[in-house]
């Protein structure tokens, strides 16, 4: 697979989400319209539907910086950061993005935006504060690496139809359960119900899927590219070392923008089950719902060990 293929292979994943969220939304509302005899709810759903849709081209990456608690930057706030930036576009061939800096301890950086023309990257202070130069150097590489690959649309796009899936699944349980509406039980399809009630509740599960589905081959490719872009992929690794060391979550983790980042933002036992994650031996299933491959395996395959 070529760097080519790979942005393609984003656009159409894109587009792809956007027909499967248009179409789920579509059909909970048809089901919620259904059962409660409301033609206007099913309405709602569609224009709920083409609306986030297209606010989530637009307005996707603003979203993801004001929920992770990012603020934008100029040179005079931060020269070096700024400088590693405009170097690495440069030689990346891209247009500069918009620095943004995350008032968090948790080393980690994500990179956000539409296109390479609308771009911006994200660094925590506590990445700022752990790294050397050429480990800064890696990090944004690897950032940049994501705008040229086209992974930032699809990245952010994820975090709102996701999210509004989540949401709008919820308020309908709430609704079933709690009452609400006007609904005439005695021309209802009992076989309707029950599977709009199924559909209802796995729609958190099916969420995440949708969420899982970006390729977690992103990462690999990223890693390669922005040590192409640096020639020192000794450099990304040891940033990845450090960051992998570091157990606290972000102070504004969230799920939802997990995938957005470098490294997983909530922690190093983001599984909660007391062991860091690092010590514990990862399965086929563990790496399937995990939005990041291993750190290790990162590192191997930067310092060709693998």
């Amino acid at each position: 697979m070529t760097l080519y293929t790979h942005q393609r292979e984003n656009i159409t994943k894109t587009w792809v989400l956007m027909l499967v969220f248009f179409a789920f939304i579509t059909f909970l509302g048809y089901f919620a319209s259904y059962y409660y005899n409301n033609p206007g709810i099913f309405i709602f759903a569609v224009i709920l539907s083409v609306v986030m849709n297209i606010g989530s081209y637009w307005f996707s990456d603003k979203i993801a910086l004001s929920v992770s608690g990012a603020h934008q930057i100029e040179m005079k706030d931060n020269p070096e950061l700024w400088r590693i930036a405009e170097n690495i576009s440069i030689t990346a061939g891209l247009p500069m993005p918009k620095l943004y800096i995350i008032n968090d301890a948790s080393p980690n950086a994500f990179a956000t935006g539409r296109n390479k023309n609308h771009s911006a990257i994200a660094v925590t202070t506590g990445l700022l504060e752990r790294l050397d130069k050429s480990e800064l150097e890696g990090v944004i590489a690897h950032e940049f690496a994501h705008i040229g690959n086209r992974d930032i649309l699809l990245q952010s796009v994820i975090v709102v139809l996701v999210g509004l899936i989540q949401i709008f699944a919820d308020w309908m349980i709430r609704i079933s359960f709690y009452g609400g509406g006007s609904r005439d039980r005695e021309n209802n399809n009992p076989v309707m119900a029950i599977a709009g009630f199924v559909l209802l509740i796995l729609s958190p599960i099916i969420a995440i899927i949708i969420q899982l589905a970006i390729s977690r081959r992103r990462e690999f490719l990223a890693d390669t590219t922005g040590a192409l872009i640096t020639r020192y992929p000794e450099g990304l690794a040891s940033a990845l070392r450090k960051i992998s060391d570091y157990n606290h979550p972000m102070v504004r983790a969230n799920k939802a923008t997990a995938h957005m980042f470098i490294s997983t933002p909530l922690g190093g036992d983001a599984d909660g089950d007391g062991i860091p994650d690092k010590e514990q031996k990862v399965s086929w299933v563990s790496k399937l719902f995990n939005t990041h491959p291993p750190i290790q395996e990162r590192i191997d395959a930067l310092l060709g060990k693998k």
